[in-house]
């Protein structure tokens, strides 16, 4: 047996990762960490704790006191930096905890402000010591903008700190300094610079000059730090592993109509030991989240899973799965040991079955004659037959109508459009000029595309719409796609994901008890923002096979993390960079793109999707 067949076996006996025996110790010594450098900062800020009993060696070391405080408040911050990462495991965040405590205990007997803070510091020291084996994660991937945002949010804590500092000590200031006074006093103490306020004491002056110049100190420090360590995208498929997922999918790319969305350039890709299947992900915030099933051959999934989850446990990240199939599930709790929450269903067309014929189509039957005869003609085509000058016009329009600002989609999105390596997608676009247009003016009014599904089928990857046009549009569109499936070789369509779809339909049923009518009720106000009754009734109107899809996750603590962090993959929750950085990052990324295109790189982003 060779040994791929061997680590393949192993998978499929189920994943053994070593068991952590207290999982609430990291988050205890989180929470504790945190309190500590609470107490530090408010120590070192507030002047009624800064009464010493250390007179004998403040009188040899005058100012060992002051030098003390503006530690202290430095030890402070970074303890809190660092509870976050030590609740989730880090390694790193460990070997710094452990060392700044006994520091922060030192400053408390130098200062001697609270004997109680030096207490709890000494004793969360000690028990990090006794439980070191539960902080074995690695330290997650960064990019550099990680040193830009350290840079923003330290400067704006750092200045905000300063004015409680300098606005404490008011009554040791000659004078009534004004806001403007406490504005340029912060300000120039970051930079180790003397301001305009003038204090009585020696003493704190020195206290709050130290205490300005510690914290401009430390965002510089912590964002050249940040700038300079080695750099690693979180999330980038690159070339050759694009060209092995392609030829996974080409064998067995009709497993999972979503497959195709693992060629999403943004997601990372980890395979089996055997290279026979893939599994797409991302992580976004601590959870490392795939989409749809594995890539491949099913005999080839347990090893994808196990080193997916491997990879999982060194970082301490949440593993989950959003939007895989029923088979997918069954595979991923059995291997894994997770659980699968049913989530929705994916709305699937069958060619052949489908006809406008019948009462249950007459909705639908007389929507599209209706806009038909408004004079708009529909054009169904391969990406590859579309010239240069279409493509750019196409994706100009579909950039033109999107409703948000950034491009939404992870799971079922590709997030590009004309592509070179996508030459097998379908689009179907719906023409009319509109009344009184100006001459060369677009004439499209409406854009569908899809992505393959194996050999035969197609799945819907973006659907948009010019607002002004007549309603009814998209109905068009998916009617003439599906009657020119048969000369495309399709004999499948998959259309939008329902979230909660039977939930929905169950709840409006004659009989439903209370609480499917409520939890329908809280669906259909939530459809407000999520667009949930909507894309179940539009997809109902096609009479679908309706497939359902499954989360997978851990344990129900996780589900709101999750949660959160499927919202953020998909665009709904948005952490951006300000406006004018965003368009500098765009052009910086279109240029990148149109070298790659010069120079004949097939995975070359195209620029114009980016958001």
């Amino acid at each position: 047996m060779s040994e791929t067949q061997s680590n393949e076996n192993q998978g499929r006996k189920g994943i053994q990762l070593p068991k952590v025996s207290r999982p609430w110790v990291p988050a205890a010594m989180g929470y504790a960490t945190a309190l500590v450098g609470l107490i530090d900062i408010v120590g070192a800020v507030s002047p009624h704790l800064k009464v010493t009993r250390v007179h004998e060696l403040a009188s040899f070391l005058p100012g060992v006191n002051t030098i003390a405080t503006a530690a202290s408040l430095v030890v402070g911050i970074l303890l809190i930096m660092l509870a976050h990462a030590l609740r989730r495991r880090k390694q790193r965040a460990w070997k710094a905890v452990v060392v700044l405590l006994p520091v922060g205990s030192v400053l408390e007997v130098l200062r001697w402000h609270h004997q109680g803070s030096g207490i709890v510091g000494i004793t969360v020291f000690v028990l990090l010591l006794l439980n070191r084996k539960e902080f074995y994660a690695l330290s997650d991937p960064r990019t550099r903008w990680r040193a830009l945002w350290n840079f923003i949010g330290m400067s704006i804590f750092s200045f905000g700190l300063g004015l409680i500092i300098v606005s404490s000590h008011a009554r040791t200031v000659g004078g009534s300094p004004s806001i403007h006074d406490r504005f340029w006093e912060v300000f120039w103490g970051l930079f180790g610079i003397g301001g305009p306020i003038a204090y009585s004491s020696q003493h704190v002056g020195d206290l709050v000059y130290y205490s300005l110049a510690a914290l401009g100190l430390l965002t510089a420090v912590s964002t050249l730090w940040l700038a300079t360590k080695p750099s690693k995208p979180i999330a980038e498929l690159t070339r050759e592993e694009e060209q092995q997922v392609r030829g996974l999918l080409d064998r067995h790319g009709a497993r999972d109509s979503l497959g195709y969305f693992a060629l999403r350039r943004d997601k990372s890709v980890i395979f089996s030991p055997s290279g026979k299947a893939a599994i797409a992900y991302r992580v976004v915030s601590g959870v490392m989240l795939a989409s749809g099933d594995p890539i491949g051959d099913v005999e080839a999934w347990p090893g994808a899973i196990k080193r997916f989850m491997e990879e999982a446990h060194r970082y301490a990240w949440v593993p989950a799965v959003m939007g895989c199939s029923e088979v997918g599930g069954e595979v991923w709790t059995r291997e894994a040991g997770l659980d699968a929450l049913e989530i929705g269903d994916e709305a699937i067309v069958e060619v052949e079955d489908f006809t406008l014929e019948g009462r249950a189509m007459r909705n639908v039957r007389q929507m599209v004659k209706r806009i038909e005869r408004a004079g708009y003609e529909c054009r169904v085509r391969r990406v590859d037959e579309l010239t240069t000058a279409e493509r750019d016009q196409i994706r100009y329009a579909a950039d033109a109508w999107r409703g948000t600002e950034t491009e939404r989609g992870f799971s079922m999105a590709l997030g590009r459009f004309g592509d070179a390596a996508d030459e097998g997608c379908v689009v179907i676009t719906a023409h009319k000029l509109p009344e009184g247009a100006a001459p060369g003016t677009s004439d499209i009014r409406a854009v569908l595309h899809f992505v393959p599904w194996g050999k035969d089928g197609i799945s819907l990857e973006l659907m948009r719409r010019d607002r002004d046009a007549d309603p009814g549009l998209n109905e068009l569109l998916i009617v003439k796609a599906l009657e020119a499936c048969p000369s495309l070789g399709v004999a499948r369509v998959s259309l939008n994901f329902a979230m909660f779809r039977s939930a929905l339909a169950r709840g409006e049923r004659i009989g439903a008890g209370p609480v499917l009518r409520a939890w329908r009720g809280l669906l259909v106000f939530l459809s407000r923002w999520f667009q949930i009754e909507s894309l179940y009734k539009f997809n109902a109107k096609f009479r679908p096979i309706w497939e359902p899809r499954f989360l997978v996750y851990p344990t129900a603590r996780d589900l709101p993390r999750i949660g959160i962090s499927a919202l953020q993959a998909e665009a709904f929750i948005v952490m951006e960079l300000p406006r004018s950085l965003r368009r500098f990052d765009r052009r910086k990324n279109t240029l990148k793109a149109m070298e790659k295109e010069a120079t004949g790189g097939a995975s070359a982003a195209p620029a114009t999707m980016a958001p």
